[in-house]
């Protein structure tokens, strides 16, 4: 089906003018008379008229567009990195392009291409957790474009970054479960490539060493998801009789482990504590209500924007990358 959308030539050829005229008339010009400017914008009303945004941002090298990519939208956490965005972003100009990843590296170097493709003006980037090579990154970079990255960062960049104190968090939580009586601790951890993931299990170790509490290699289990939870309840049921709290590498791990552990007759908490991290709005609502570690999701996304729009508008400018660390908040609920 043909597109319906009237571009500036169409106008001018339905009112026998030229198309420079249109174009002047449209934007209010003093050359063209008044009875011609209305002439026109009232057609130009009538007809449902949009600028073509494509054209605009070739003739000012500019789109007034971000990209935006993220492991995965239904995640409270990174929502609340989309709100942060599109709010600040929207109130200064800018439009958002978001695009998820889904943990896919392959999807994650499509997305890449399809925002260079749409000519957006710079990229805000959380890694998929299966993103080891980062040239597609590189790519963006070599094509003048400034990328942010957040939460999942890469080290291999020099570009900026605004990351969680997960180190800090961690150790907060872990900490809180030695001092209310816990002593053999289970951390399941993210992938250790992550900078996430490494943080989140040096603030566990930290905290153990802190306490003189040994760090146990068999305590330290790779497993952040639901389905891993699934796949390693053998093993995770078989180390159980040794351990009295679990910590988390995030919230949606944990009440899987939770629930896990209720199936099979084990009390949360009096036989094993459970936390997390993220604070999802779920960890409340689960019973019992999950201690867990609360980011700053909106926060994060609006700087994120900030600081992504200011080197959009400074070009020029030679500024060493900055890295930004945003505190978290220890939320104590039922699970501990």
């Amino acid at each position: 089906m043909k597109s319906t959308l009237f571009s500036i030539n169409d106008i001018a050829k339905a009112l026998g003018v030229s198309a420079s005229t249109v174009s002047r008339a449209l934007k209010n010009h003093p050359d063209i008379s008044r009875e011609t400017r209305e002439k026109i914008q009232a057609y130009a009303k009538k007809v449902n008229y949009r600028p073509n945004a494509l054209a605009i941002s070739l003739k000012q090298q500019r789109s007034y567009t971000i990209g935006l990519i993220i492991p995965e939208i239904q995640h409270h956490f990174f929502s609340s990195i989309i709100s942060g965005v599109e709010g600040f972003a929207y109130a200064n100009g800018f439009r958002v392009m978001i695009c998820q990843s889904n943990e896919d590296y392959t999807r994650e170097i499509i997305n890449t291409q399809a925002l260079l493709d749409h000519r957006v003006d710079g990229i805000l980037v959380s890694l998929g957790k299966n993103t080891h090579h980062f040239d597609h990154f590189q790519n963006l970079i070599d094509h003048g474009l400034p990328i942010v990255f957040f939460d999942r960062v890469c080290e291999a960049l020099k570009t900026d970054r605004l990351v969680t104190d997960d180190a800090e968090g961690a150790k907060s939580v872990t900490r809180y479960m030695i001092e209310t009586g816990r002593r053999n601790i289970l951390h399941l951890s993210a992938p250790q490539h992550l900078l996430i993931g490494r943080e989140r299990c040096r603030g566990y170790c930290e905290a153990l060493q802190e306490h003189g509490i040994a760090i146990r290699e068999n305590l330290i289990l790779q497993c952040d998801n639901r389905d891993e939870v699934l796949r390693l309840k053998d093993q995770i049921l078989s180390i159980i009789p040794e351990v009295d709290a679990i910590f988390a590498v995030n919230d949606f791990t944990a009440i899987a482990v939770i629930q896990l552990l209720q199936q099979h007759g084990y009390k949360i908490p009096e036989q094993v504590a459970v936390a997390g991290f993220g604070d999802d709005p779920i960890a409340s609502i689960v019973q019992p209500s999950l201690t867990t570690v609360e980011q700053k999701g909106f926060e994060m996304g609006r700087e994120a924007v900030h600081m992504l729009i200011e080197r959009i508008n400074n070009p020029e400018e030679t500024i060493h990358p900055a890295i930004k660390v945003f505190p978290t908040t220890l939320k104590i609920r039922d699970s501990t």
